[in-house]
C-alpha cells in the first residue's frame, strides 16, 4: 500500500479515536435510504445539541476501537453506518430517537456510553434519560421539597392561631 494512503488512514484512525475519547456517547445508525435532505435535516438537528454526525468507513472505526479496548463493537459494523459523538451523554441518542421515529430508514444499531457498549434496546433507554439541565433541576426540586413542606407546616400553624 502506499505510504501517503497509510498516513492518511493512521490520521483518520486517530481522529476517530480522538472523537471517541472526547464524547460522552458514541451511537452507531445505519442510514440507507434517507435522502439528501433528511440526512442535512439530521445534521442541522444534531448541531444544535452539540453532537456530530460523521461517516467513516467500517474498518478504520475497527481499528479506532480495538486500540481503545471496545472490541466489543466490531460486531455493529457492517452496512452504512454513521457515527453520532455528543458531549452530552442523551444529547445525540434523543435526537435519534426523534428523527428514527418519522423516518424508519434511520435505524439505531448500538452505541458507547461511558466506556459501556449498548445495544439498541440500551441506546433507546439512554435516549430517554434527561440531560445535565434536566437532572440538576430534579436534585434541586428534591432539596427544596422538605424546606417547603416545613414553611407550609409552619404557615398552618400561623394560620391556626389566628
Amino acid at each position: 500500500m502506499n505510504q501517503k494512503t497509510l498516513e492518511s488512514k493512521k490520521e483518520i484512525v486517530n481522529k476517530i479515536a480522538d472523537s471517541f475519547k472526547d464524547a460522552g456517547s458514541l451511537t452507531i445508525v445505519e442510514y440507507r435510504g434517507l435522502t439528501v435532505a433528511q440526512l442535512s435535516e439530521l445534521r442541522k438537528l444534531l448541531k444544535a445539541q452539540g453532537a456530530s454526525f460523521s461517516v467513516y468507513k467500517n474498518t478504520l472505526v475497527a481499528k479506532a476501537t480495538e486500540s481503545l479496548g471496545h472490541k466489543e463493537l466490531a460486531k455493529y459494523l457492517s452496512g452504512s453506518n454513521a457515527f453520532v459523538f455528543s458531549k452530552e451523554i442523551s444529547d445525540g441518542p434523543k435526537v435519534l430517537a426523534k428523527f428514527a421515529k418519522r423516518n424508519e430508514n434511520l435505524v439505531i444499531k448500538a452505541g458507547l456510553v461511558e466506556g459501556k457498549v449498548y445495544d439498541a434496546a440500551g441506546m433507546k433507554v439512554v435516549a430517554s434519560l434527561p440531560n445535565k439541565e434536566g437532572l440538576i433541576s430534579m436534585f434541586l426540586s428534591c432539596l427544596q421539597a422538605p424546606i417547603r413542606s416545613f414553611a407550609c407546616a409552619v404557615k398552618a400553624v400561623a394560620d391556626s392561631k389566628n
